[in-house]
């Protein structure tokens, strides 16, 4: 039986999400470590010793071995081998085995080529600390980083890719545990909300056709009014403002991505007319849909 995507992996898969891992080395001495600013969503981890993080504004938080710091809004940080960070420390450089006591640093990033509009990541918290060194907890994410630990240490032939393929997996173990905590509000609860996220799955899957207020609580099996104020309450935004956002994400990737006619995406995208496209695209994404092609990687 052939199965449908769920509109979590249809989200990501639109957003092109992306990841890496750029640095896994022994850090020895007075070291520090500052990856903020690219906008992308940076991620640490500690393999061995120990280490601070230094938020704007917060106490020094001691971090140990298996500790996995994410932050996704590139809040600035900073992790060092102090607690002050006013000591003088060598920035983003391993040093030497002879420099001092070495704590193993594996760094990386998630990003999104399409991210847009999309609020998925709006209702996360600026920092997110798991302590994967306590046995019990979070046993599926521990399972993915030691995949990777292992992966980098063995530098195999095609280790690259599996590395990255499985930071994908890390970001969605990531995301469930958020909601398993009780995040209740934004575009990630509305995914895992039964109703709501019925209404999302057929956008996602399906935005060439004809959807209404109506058609889509009838999806999520509830009255109109209901459907729409809880879809608002929990994504932020109407159900047809964020059906047209999708659409013109979508379009983007199609235009970016592809060598069909503009028409033949504003179709399949829901537009009869190419002039309400056009109007409809440059409104939402601020370009021409010619604009986004020249931007394009063909």
């Amino acid at each position: 039986m052939l199965m449908n995507q769920d509109p979590l992996s249809e989200l990501l898969s639109n957003l092109q999400l992306r990841a890496e891992v750029y640095v896994h080395a022994d850090f020895c001495g007075h070291w520090a470590v500052d990856t903020s600013g690219q906008r992308r969503i940076p991620f640490h981890m500690l393999g061995s010793g120990q280490g601070w993080l230094h938020l704007e504004g917060q106490e020094p938080l001691r971090l140990k071995a298996g500790d996995l710091v994410l932050f996704p809004h590139d809040a600035k940080h900073l992790v060092s081998s102090q607690s002050d960070v006013k000591a003088k420390v060598r920035l983003n450089d391993p040093g030497q085995q002879e420099d001092g006591v070495a704590t193993n640093l594996l760094c990386g990033f998630f990003d999104f080529d399409n991210l847009g509009t999309s609020t998925l990541l709006d209702e996360l918290p600026g920092v997110i600390v798991l302590e994967l060194g306590e046995q019990g907890q979070h046993s599926a994410i521990r399972t993915l980083v030691e995949l990777m630990v292992s992966e980098l240490e063995l530098a195999q032939p095609g280790s690259y890719v599996v590395v990255n393929q499985l930071c994908h997996l890390l970001f969605v173990q990531l995301l469930r545990l958020q909601i398993a905590k009780g995040l209740d509000t934004g575009l990630l609860a509305a995914l895992f909300d039964r109703r709501i996220s019925a209404a999302l799955s057929a956008i996602h899957q399906y935005p060439e056709r004809q959807w209404t207020l109506d058609s889509l609580a009838k999806l999520a099996a509830m009255g109109r009014t209901r459907f729409s104020q809880q879809f608002h309450l929990l994504v932020g935004i109407s159900p047809i403002k964020y059906l047209t956002q999708w659409r013109m994400q979508s379009a983007k990737r199609l235009l970016e991505t592809t060598q069909r006619s503009t028409m033949d995406i504003a179709q399949a995208c829901g537009y009869q007319s190419e002039v309400a496209f056009r109007k409809a695209y440059r409104s939402l994404m601020g370009k021409t849909p010619g604009q986004s092609r020249k931007q394009g990687n063909i």
